[in-house]
């Protein structure tokens, strides 16, 4: 494996710890900033809507640029736009920097995937994106936590300044070991990539990814406050309950990437059904520590465990659609990553308490499992028509296992 695939790798651990640490700090940037804590926390909603619009934007708009130009330009941006974040005197100011820090970061997202398999061969594409998606596990293994930490010692504007360190070391990486990528010989034809926004299952792709990705992200965004406010545990202790989380999402990723291949829909049911039941646990018992700690680390098995077979089914209904199928998935779990923060301040601003973002999330997930019904109904249908048809059943249109479509 290339070092130049591992420097991509920790590029996305700083995108990704930027993107996921303000779970940890609302409540001091909503002290400093003289804001609610639901205001603050529409932050997170601001970066996931730069990523919504950056992800499927940039994807197209890099096509013909050079591939190390374009990696350059945009972690300078992401950095630049972290330091805008740790000065910035007032909310609207660092809403910004958030916006613009997501959009660079959804465009070296949708181009550094594409770098890392054109520089390896092809029986290495599954370990080198299994490297990218690592860089985002530990993020919310070690990135998510230390940055709840350092707000907590520091400030919450020592965390931006962190990220911003990261982001220059991962710049230095790209600019002296990212080799130059020969562009495309064939420009893709975007007319007929657009032409699979026709289909109902890959509206129905997107649709059951945003509400899986924003009900769990309902009840996270909000588990400081829940764990302080609530559950009566000293601050010093949101930094571990994180990274419980996170160490719940790395063995997520690990076992789902396996299962997804084989019971895709199998997965797509049972962690989704799992992050339901695991969401009104943490309603009715989160006042309970132990109970909220463990929960914690349950839902981030149950999200993550999610989402290989979330990516793979998009990958399986888009494949005409190589540009723009994981742009759109990467579009659709930050769709959720928007409503579920929104939904999540709105039960708060209504009085319901922090416990009542759990109960929001667990009736978002349960219209997704709803879709998730839907969708397999209908594929089920497509496959017997097939069948008697004489066509071949259905495989998954990029060719690659669920394990290695897994980089939403």
């Amino acid at each position: 494996m290339p070092l130049a695939v591992y420097i991509l790798g920790l590029s996305v651990f700083a995108l990704g710890t930027s993107e996921f640490m303000l779970s940890g700090l609302l409540p001091p940037i909503a002290d400093d900033m003289n804001v609610s804590i639901p205001q603050a926390g529409l932050l997170i909603s601001a970066f996931a809507i730069g990523m919504v619009v950056g992800a499927p934007l940039l994807a197209v708009a890099t096509l013909r640029l050079p591939r190390k130009t374009t990696l350059i330009a945009l972690i300078s941006v992401f950095g630049l736009g972290q330091i805008a974040g740790a000065l910035a005197p007032t909310y609207e100011i660092l809403f910004a920097s958030r916006v613009v820090s997501a959009l660079a970061c959804a465009g070296f997202w949708a181009l550094g995937a594409a770098v890392a398999i054109a520089m390896v061969p092809v029986n290495a594409r599954a370990r080198a994106m299994a490297v990218m998606i690592g860089g985002l596990s530990i993020a919310n293994v070690l990135g998510v936590p230390a940055g709840a930490f350092l707000g907590d010692q520091f400030g919450w504007r020592s965390a931006f300044w962190a990220v911003a360190i990261a982001s220059v070391i991962a710049l230095v990486g790209v600019v002296t070991l990212i080799p130059r990528i020969p562009l495309p010989e064939e420009r893709p034809q975007l007319g007929k990539e657009l032409a699979i926004y026709r289909d109902r299952q890959v509206w129905l792709s997107v649709a059951i990814t945003a509400l899986a990705a924003g009900g769990v992200f309902c009840a996270f965004s909000y588990l400081a406050p829940l764990l302080t406010d609530v559950a009566g545990m000293d601050k010093s202790w949101v930094p571990w309950v994180l990274g419980l989380f996170g160490l719940g999402a790395l063995i997520g990723t690990a076992v789902g990437g396996r299962v997804a291949d084989a019971h895709l829909f199998g997965v797509l049911l049972s962690g989704i059904a799992a992050s339901t039941v695991l969401l009104t646990a943490l309603a009715l018992f989160g006042g309970f520590p132990a109970a909220a700690m463990t929960i914690a680390f349950l839902l981030g098995v149950s999200a993550f465990y999610t989402a290989p077979a979330l990516n793979a089914r998009m990958f399986n209904v888009a494949g005409a659609a190589p540009t723009l199928a994981g742009a759109t998935t990467t579009a659709a779990f930050n769709l959720g990553n928007t409503g579920g923060p929104w939904l999540g301040g709105t039960v708060i601003d209504a009085d319901f308490g922090f416990t009542a973002t759990a109960w929001a999330g667990a009736g978002m997930t349960l219209v997704a499992l709803a879709l998730v019904a839907v969708s397999l109904r209908l594929h089920s249908t497509s496959r017997v028509v097939a069948r008697s048809a004489g066509a071949p059943a259905e495989v998954p249109a990029t060719g690659r296992p669920a394990a290695e479509c897994a980089t939403g």
